[in-house]
């Protein structure tokens, strides 16, 4: 017992840690390892005579190596973070591209599939009633945090009363220790716990968790910084319409509330 109450501490300190908004950005690990190596990942023993396996996971680690730390520092001191502005206007729904399949974790241990779509796409839609409008927040590491804020805060503000929107906030965990299966449960728990309470409006911030690694998921939506926030604005089919980066100015937020307008209003 003395055991397990020592390892729990151990876990709810190192997750403390992880998810701190105190996080400085340059840690004596990133200093002594700035290749970007996001997880602990192991080629399946069944595996190692694929041919194509093995020159995809070539690929993959020569594209993390080329991308190191210090060129996220230094494109996060160049632009704080804002890796391209926000588009203007809503992106038309024929050029307009999925959001790739997510499957994330509430704090209550339960799983869900982001984003959630209506039938007749030719993707199966999840049991609850899909949104006209949805906010997807990204954050990576924790130093983000204030730049998702900077995005979900007037967003809730501003459609608190809708229920056709849903609003969720995606962090996600990399770390080896914190995907092994007990240490994730102890984890979701206290998160759970350091949540605050829902509200009685009709829209809230969920926020969700993705474990384990999100270099493919990464690939598909072409983000190469982790140390920025991401935010995507999806249709109910779960087509990416409208996106920003980094701190939101008060002209994007415009155009963000603007574009979720429109989605509202579209048939």
């Amino acid at each position: 017992m003395l055991r397990f109450k020592r390892f729990s501490s151990a876990v709810i300190l190192h997750s403390k840690s992880f998810f701190s908004r105190e996080e400085k950005l340059v840690s004596p690990i990133h200093l002594s390892n700035p290749c970007r190596l996001t997880s602990n990942r192991f080629l399946d023993i069944y595996q190692l005579g694929n041919k194509e396996a093995i020159e995809k996971e070539r690929a993959r680690l020569k594209d993390e190596m080329n991308r190191g730390y210090f060129a996220d520092i230094n494109e996060l001191k160049q632009h704080g973070g804002k890796i391209a502005t926000a588009n203007k206007i809503i992106i038309p729904a024929m050029a307009a591209v999925k959001f790739p399949a997510l499957e994330v974790s509430n704090s209550d241990g339960s799983s869900l599939k982001l984003p959630i779509t209506s039938a007749g796409n030719g993707v199966e839609a999840n049991k609850a009633e899909a949104p006209k409008a949805s906010l997807l927040c990204l954050s990576f590491r924790a130093s983000s945090q204030a730049m998702v804020d900077s995005w979900s805060k007037p967003f809730l503000d501003t459609f608190k009363d809708s229920n056709r929107v849903q609003l969720y906030e995606i962090s996600f965990i990399d770390s080896w220790l914190l995907t092994l299966s007990p240490v994730k449960k102890l984890l979701l728990r206290t998160m759970r716990k350091s949540n605050p309470d829902e509200s009685k409006d009709a829209l809230h911030r969920q926020i969700v968790y993705s474990f384990g690694d999100h270099y493919y998921f990464r690939k598909e939506l072409k983000i190469l910084n982790l140390l920025t926030g991401y935010t995507f604005l999806l249709d109910k089919f779960g087509r990416i319409r409208w996106q920003g980066s980094g701190l939101a100015t008060e002209e994007e937020l415009s155009s963000l509330l603007s574009c979720t307008s429109l989605l509202l209003d579209e048939e």
